[in-house]
């Protein structure tokens, strides 16, 4: 059950939410920016519980009528957003999202708030629903294929509510609502660069892939990178693994590194992870190792070790950003999912500055030729093939 106190947010954890951290990105007047989390407010909750109650029946909607109207005629654009399991700090898939926030606030002037689900993430609905039921909120982000089904009830149950989702999923023959904008990319056309990367660098004629929960996704990144090895090195072997089968596979960098070191222990000399936070086990694996590791999303402090050749990026912070301005502007479209795609260098393959020396010029010359012959179609590589 959320209260609200002013633009400050509650959880009860005995009611609904479990182990959610929310934070407001507002400063109190006169005071620090205030964390509220479902841990270690026990003395807050004694203080302004009753209060709290007393003002819960005013802050909510109680319909999903869509009555809602953006706050802009008010103030500034008001976002809230749900971030994927392994939150804030995966310096990954969610650190980018909230980057992407964090330049819209300051470019743009909107405003912003965040949740970061625990466990298994099971509150992600319960977050969303929380989030469209504040008349304040006039746009609601998912970050991640796993809200791709919550997402799109709860747009069609909130039609004057604006949503978008990172990694979004549309349901097999089903409309995406018009309120509704999913931010896709072509995860298999720059796991193919990766993979021609580790075949044309790999020492030991084996290389590694570890994706964090099996899902059909993930396995485009799987494919893509295999594909992308044996065009360029068709006698190279692939060892492949996964996380898990849940969400909790992304926030588990002790299996990331099992699985990493395992890999290495077995001839490979470079791995490709796709696993989020669990990718940070992957890297440490490669540093007690001695050999190499291509990454995903990685930011630009982490391309600095010397164990990341380089990183497979997908700009979600430049879409979250895109999205969230195209609202803010009146320019929103929804009803579809965007491809953010490997022209435009949304999906992209970086390298890492500590390393690029290290690759040979030639080797850099082909992954570019590579790269144009997808653009042209002469690579044809299927987006939606794994997903089937």
């Amino acid at each position: 059950m959320k209260k609200r106190l002013g633009s400050v947010y509650l959880f009860s954890k005995e009611r609904d939410f479990g182990n959610l951290t929310v934070s407001n990105e507002r400063r109190l007047p006169g005071g620090p920016d205030f964390h509220t989390t479902a841990y270690g407010m026990k003395y807050f909750h004694t203080v302004f519980l009753l209060w709290a109650v007393l003002l819960a029946g005013c802050s909510q909607n109680p319909s999903g009528s869509g009555d809602e109207s953006a706050p802009g005629s008010s103030g500034p654009l008001r976002v809230g957003l749900v971030f994927d399991i392994g939150g804030r700090g995966d310096r990954a898939f969610n650190d980018l999202a909230y980057s992407g926030l964090e330049d819209a606030k300051k470019e743009l002037g909107v405003d912003f708030i965040y949740v970061e689900p625990g466990g298994e993430g099971g509150e992600r609905e319960a977050a969303l629903r929380q989030m469209a039921d504040d008349p304040e909120i006039g746009m609601i982000i998912g970050v991640g294929l796993l809200f791709s089904e919550d997402i799109t009830a709860l747009a069609r149950e909130y039609p004057g509510k604006k949503f978008a989702c990172v990694d979004y999923m549309p349901e097999e023959g089903a409309p995406v609502p018009s309120n509704l904008s999913g931010m896709t990319f072509e995860e298999k056309k720059g796991s193919f660069l990766a993979g021609a990367l580790a075949g044309l660098m790999t020492q030991t004629n084996t290389v590694g892939f570890i994706g964090g929960m099996d899902s059909g996704i993930i396995r485009k990144f799987e494919t893509g990178f295999r594909e992308g090895v044996h065009f360029v090195n068709p006698r190279a072997a692939l060892i492949s693994g996964f996380i898990g089968m849940t969400g909790s596979a992304f926030a588990n960098p002790a299996k990331g590194r099992e699985l990493a070191l395992g890999q290495y222990g077995r001839g490979a000399d470079i791995i490709y992870q796709a696993a989020g936070a669990s990718g940070l086990g992957v890297i440490e694996a490669a540093r007690e190792t001695g050999h190499h590791v291509i990454c995903t999303d990685c930011d630009s402090e982490s391309l600095k070790d010397s164990r990341i050749l380089g990183s497979m990026t997908k700009a979600v912070d430049r879409s979250v950003f895109s999205t969230v301005a195209s609202v803010a502007d009146g320019s929103f479209e929804g009803g579809r999912a965007v491809v953010y795609g490997l022209e435009d260098r949304y999906t992209d393959l970086v390298y890492s500055p500590s390393n690029k020396d290290r690759i040979p010029s030639s080797v850099l010359e082909r992954i570019e030729a590579v790269r144009k012959k997808i653009l042209s179609g002469e690579i044809a590589l299927d987006e939606t093939a794994a997903l089937r």
